[in-house]
């Protein structure tokens, strides 16, 4: 039994919006982050943010209203809270658990006042992302640490931070038995190909700035058929990428296409980066994946669910939980500046010549021109109608 004082747990995760209503805004404080989109000037994140939201708004409330008009992502991430807590307590720990999300309600700075009035001493900061990403975790840690920075009060909170957890015992489990489930409800269990799809990132934050994302990812995939042990055939592709420059390949609608045409028949698809069922896997992988598998002809398309609140999984939670608490602290810093040489501070740079960063800048200023004209186009003025090109 842990007795440290008032001890507390906090979860990050995306967040994401609660009705359609919400989806513009959602939509305007993601892409404010500049880990989502990096720019070479800060003045330019709000704009480009006002800009990607506008244009996107209409199909994404679209893309809500086909999973029932908002994202379930909070009420899942609250019932894992619960299990999280119940689960605590069973095992003889008294703990407080909070909930802080990115980019929607109950924000991270929510959790975090609620976290100061409630007199907590210790904290766990257990990101519900497996493996690390800069764009993931780190942004929530950046965040976390501005927050610290700035707040004596919580600098007398002694907090340790989990980076990633995509090789615990228990998750790797749980993967493992969801796959083994699905696999066996399809036609033909041992000739299914498992196909794990993760959320992509762009192909700089690996090279350039040293994310360790696609390798745990990678070892993450290899852990968990290595647990199913079964002779089934397993590809690792990336959904999700948005704008001109290059994403994490192979991307996930390129490889189901690549697949049919080998004459694969069933796919058992594994939302490998998600614990929670949300938007990119109700919709993106179960209608738009799931038509692209289908008119390449693909017979059979099962999914594998999020762990959710599977047992299995709040147990593995609470053992990270518990582990954090006996181990060294490990702080912001140790996390957002790791030995993998993550380069966060300063952002990347732009450099002259033939180069990959100058390269991924090309890109980005031509999709920040590119989006300025469509949306001149949708609103039917500005400068360039000024001047009679458009």
């Amino acid at each position: 039994m842990i007795d440290m004082g008032r001890v507390g747990v906090l979860l990050l995760n995306l967040g994401g919006p609660d009705k359609l209503e919400d989806v513009r805004a959602f939509l305007y404080n993601l892409f404010a982050d500049p880990e989502i989109i990096r720019l070479p000037s800060p003045l330019l994140q709000a704009p480009l943010a006002w800009l990607i939201s506008t244009l996107r708004a209409q199909k994404s409330q679209e893309n809500y209203k086909k999973i029932g008009g908002g994202s379930p992502l909070r009420q899942i991430t609250e019932a894992q809270a619960q299990a999280l807590r119940v689960q605590l307590q069973q095992d003889g720990n008294e703990i407080q658990v909070y909930i802080g999300m990115r980019y929607w309600h109950p924000f991270t700075e929510e959790a975090i006042a609620q976290i100061k009035q409630d007199g907590i001493q210790q904290l766990v900061i257990l990101p519900l992302y497996p493996q690390f990403s800069i764009s993931t975790s780190g942004s929530s840690f950046r965040l976390l640490e501005r927050l610290w920075n700035a707040d004596p009060a919580l600098q007398a909170i002694q907090y340790t931070v989990v980076p990633s957890w995509y090789s615990h015992p228990g998750y790797v489990q749980v993967m493992a038995n969801l796959v083994e489930k699905t696999l066996d409800q399809v036609p033909h269990p041992s000739d299914a190909h498992v196909f794990f799809s993760a959320h992509g990132v762009p192909v700089s934050y690996v090279e350039e700035a040293g994310d360790p994302y696609q390798r745990e990812i990678e070892q993450c995939t290899e852990l968990i058929m290595k647990q199913l042990n079964r002779p089934n055939a397993y590809t690792l592709a990336y959904q999700s990428r948005v704008g001109p420059v290059e994403w994490l390949q192979p991307y996930t609608d390129e490889a189901i296409e690549d697949l049919a045409q080998k004459g694969v028949k069933e796919l058992v698809v594994v939302p490998i980066s998600f614990v929670s069922e949300h938007i990119e896997t109700l919709e993106e992988i179960d209608m738009e994946y799931r038509e692209v598998a289908e008119e390449a002809g693909i017979e059979t398309f099962a999914r594998v669910p999020a762990p959710n609140t599977d047992p299995i999984f709040i147990k593995a939670l609470a053992d990270l939980v518990v582990q954090a608490l006996n181990d060294r602290p490990i702080l912001f810093s140790d996390t957002i500046r790791p030995q993998e040489n993550v380069k966060l501070y300063p952002q990347e740079r732009w450099t002259w010549g033939m180069t990959p960063s100058a390269e991924v800048w090309n890109g980005r200023l031509a999709m920040l021109g590119l989006l300025a004209v469509l949306l001149e186009l949708w609103l039917g003025q500005g400068p360039l109608h000024a001047i009679g090109l458009l």
